[in-house]
């Protein structure tokens, strides 16, 4: 996409809440001023339930990746509250100065890099393969329609620079005609067993969680997990015991047809 033709960045405030607009009225990201570690959006809180399938020592460690900047909620989390290897992939610069300017995102450092590309020659490159141990996936475009990124091609590089045991979250709208048509895509790259989704927020958000080779604990480790995430980052909005009350397995093909 050509600089020309990527969407300008406007910033609003509401009850001590920052908001990032793409030329429309659309929310593409959010941080509460007093509090900027803090996960504001519900479904950029449900994002982070890939910490539900990794076990508790190994929660923080690994590389945790970033397609699409948004106000760098993730980023600042997985970076400054997690202390993970971080990487951000944002192909509007304007984003990326407005999140360093705004939102609380810190210039690049010895486990921080942002990096002005486009998401999908990022997945596709070899140098990246099994490479990294979380990646989120929210890129939608400027009007909220549609993720700009969703087709086999795409879901079958993310499963590649997956490490074995990895995990992505997707951003979809669960409430959406295509929500089905994405999952089957992405069941298709990762397998049915190693996709679960959680329930649509409000404004019908779904976030899709998929894994390369994972092995689900049984139930009460899961809660045992829940607690222990909750109980460090629960402030931060990280209500991980209502994750787990969320989570479901993909319909079956003919319910998805």
């Amino acid at each position: 996409m050509k600089a020309a033709s990527l969407p300008e960045v406007t910033l609003s405030e509401l009850d001590g809440v920052r908001y990032l607009h793409l030329e429309s009225v659309w929310v593409q990201g959010a941080m509460r001023i007093a509090k900027p570690r803090a996960l504001e959006l519900e479904y950029i809180q449900r994002m982070m339930a890939w910490m539900l399938w990794r076990p508790t020592d190994e929660l923080t460690q690994g590389h945790a990746v970033q397609l699409g900047l948004g106000a760098a909620a993730i980023t600042r989390f997985c970076h400054q509250v997690l202390r993970m290897r971080t990487t951000a992939v944002e192909i509007n610069p304007a984003v990326i100065a407005a999140c360093r300017m705004r939102f609380r995102l810190g210039d690049d450092d010895e486990r921080l890099t942002v990096l002005n590309q486009d998401a999908g020659a990022w997945v596709r490159s070899a140098a990246h393969t099994q490479t990294v141990q979380v990646l989120n996936v929210d890129l939608y475009d400027h009007e909220a329609a549609a993720p700009v990124l969703d087709d086999e091609r795409f879901y079958a590089d993310c499963h590649r620079v997956l490490a074995h045991g990895g995990l992505m979250t997707v951003n979809l709208f669960g409430r959406h005609a295509s929500f089905l048509a994405s999952a089957e895509r992405i069941a298709a790259a990762f397998g049915r067993d190693q996709v679960w989704s959680l329930r649509p927020t409000r404004e019908g958000n779904t976030v899709v969680v998929a894994a390369r080779g994972v092995v689900v604990p049984d139930r009460e480790e899961l809660i045992a997990r829940a607690d222990n995430i909750e109980k460090r980052f629960g402030p931060l909005g990280v209500p991980a015991r209502k994750w787990l009350r969320m989570v479901r397995p993909l319909p079956p093909p003919a319910a998805a047809a």
